[in-house]
């Protein structure tokens, strides 16, 4: 009995995230007034106006770090508004402080989402969103890496955040060394976020020169953990 209700409870986030994707995609295909609304924010999302984009976001009032949440997780499955767009958006909409605990908690939500999709649903249908060969290669990194391969994959701004929290569900990684390593990976991509994203120049560059560095650090732990190895 116990177990029975455990194993209900442990699902209930799968079952409201899907509920909350099948709602709003619903909702997207028949009502025309959120059809609009979805059709104006990848315009607006996607129109390099920083300006247009604030005044945007402004205008949800209290509701934009839930707007801004909710377009965390629909892109996992929708796939047409990169991760690092929306923490932009974010920034530039609430300023580097509110801006960053909104991108934090949005990120681990999101992040929290797939990691149950992935545990729950299995690899067929995370298989078909993501490709096999990704799915391979990424299971291939967390098995070899654990910990540090979600740390590193949040770090980088141009690795697929989507694809780890997937697959870290899928090969069933402890939540909270999943979530703690999102949260240690995900907190300097922010702060460099924070610091460079009110303009466009400094944020690419410091966006670049952010993804050279975590992959130099990692390949130098590659490196260690693989001479550790030998000695061993």
């Amino acid at each position: 009995m116990d177990k029975k209700s455990s194993s209900k409870k442990s699902k209930l986030p799968l079952y409201l995230s899907f509920l909350l994707v099948a709602i709003l995609v619903g909702c997207y295909f028949a009502i025309p007034s959120v059809n609009d609304f979805f059709n104006e924010a990848w315009n607006v999302l996607t129109s390099d106006d920083e300006a247009r984009v604030k005044k945007w976001v402004k205008g949800f009032g209290w509701l934009g770090p839930v707007v801004i949440v909710l377009a965390m997780i629909l892109q996992m499955f929708l796939l047409v508004i990169p991760t690092i767009l929306l923490m932009i958006v974010a920034i530039l909409a609430y300023g580097p402080i509110g801006g960053s605990i909104i991108i934090f908690i949005a990120v681990l939500i999101a992040s929290s989402v797939g990691y149950m999709i992935g545990k729950y649903v299995g690899s067929s249908l995370i298989e078909r969103l993501l490709g096999e060969k990704t799915t391979k290669k990424v299971m291939s990194f967390i098995n070899d890496y654990g910990f540090w391969a979600v740390v590193i994959t949040r770090i980088n701004p141009f690795l697929s955040n989507d694809a780890i929290s997937f697959v870290a569900g899928i090969l069933k990684m402890k939540y909270l060394k999943f979530i703690s390593a999102t949260a240690l990976g995900i907190a300097p991509l922010i702060l460099l976020i924070a610091i460079t994203g009110q303009n466009t120049d400094s944020l690419k560059t410091g966006l670049l020169w952010g993804s050279i560095g975590s992959l130099i650090i990692f390949g130098g732990y590659i490196w260690w953990d693989k001479k550790r190895n030998r000695i061993k």
